[in-house]
């Protein structure tokens, strides 16, 4: 049995036998995709219910389906687009599984971890003992003692696929008495495309000498990485940034004033597992 988004009005928090659940069929499966909660009540079912339970980007809602976007939808539609904004997250497991079936070399990995914050720090992408598995028809059934929940980032359309990149990034922050929370971004070239300005935004600001790590998804297949450009965005909060962030040349003289280091950055490539 494969659940597209299963009802949540009446099912959520109901026993296993009145409601879907892995001891219906010798594996089951279901993508949440509309979970948000409105006075108590979602659309689809938030709790788990199969062998796997897919959340695609948090399964609360869809890049695509937000409110903003039914002004687009009422050109395309007429005033049936309201409706289409309404049921637009919640038909988008759909979707997704007929995507499965349309796009055999664009397969979406899922990643199994406890919730969408950990999964948005880059933190879950492993594919160590069955750690991760396809969405969709292709997915491999594995029978569990326990539901295991997935997650995963989609673009808003078709092939809904993207490529998942954790960052942990070693800072030390030298100023004592100051957080600092900077604005970067990232440009990354493969060995097939490059992928140019990816804004990072960092969940906490930088104390001490710490390691951040965060996810970054990528619309397209950019081969094996093999340089990173990592550029620093001025803010109000520095008065000279070069009195801030400071690269470490060893043959400098002289002394050199506390400031902020970049001592690492570590990549792991959740699609190929590489680092």
């Amino acid at each position: 049995i494969a659940g597209l988004d299963p009802a949540g009005p009446l099912f959520e928090g109901m026993s296993p036998t009145d409601r879907l659940s892995p001891d219906d069929a010798n594996f089951v499966d279901a993508i949440h995709t509309f979970t948000k909660q409105h006075m108590g009540l979602s659309v689809g079912i938030k709790q788990p219910v199969a062998h796997f339970d897919f959340y695609p980007n948090g399964g609360t809602f869809q890049p695509g389906c937000h409110i903003m976007h039914v002004y687009s939808h009422i050109a395309q539609y007429g005033i049936t687009g309201i409706t289409q904004t309404v049921k637009c997250a919640h038909e988008r497991s759909v979707h997704l599984f007929i995507d499965s079936l349309l796009h055999n070399d664009k397969q979406s990995t899922a990643y199994w971890c406890n919730d969408i914050n950990t999964f948005n720090k880059g933190m879950c992408l492993s594919c160590r003992k069955n750690r991760c598995n396809t969405l969709g028809y292709n997915i491999r059934e594995e029978r569990l003692p326990k539901s295991r929940q997935l997650f995963l980032k989609t673009r808003a359309h078709m092939p809904f696929k993207v490529y998942h990149y954790q960052f942990k990034i070693h800072f030390i922050n030298e100023i004592q008495g100051k957080q600092i929370d900077p604005t970067f971004t990232i440009s990354l070239t493969g060995t097939k495309e490059d992928a140019k300005n990816l804004p990072i935004t960092l969940f906490e600001g930088i104390n001490g000498n710490k390691t951040y790590s965060f996810l970054i998804t990528l619309d397209t297949d950019i081969g094996e990485l093999i340089m990173i450009k990592f550029k620093w965005e001025g803010t109000a909060v520095w008065e000279n940034i070069w009195d801030t962030v400071q690269t470490i040349i060893p043959w400098t003289k002289g002394t050199r004033r506390p400031g902020l280091i970049v001592k690492t950055i570590r990549v792991k490539a959740g699609e190929t597992q590489q680092k």
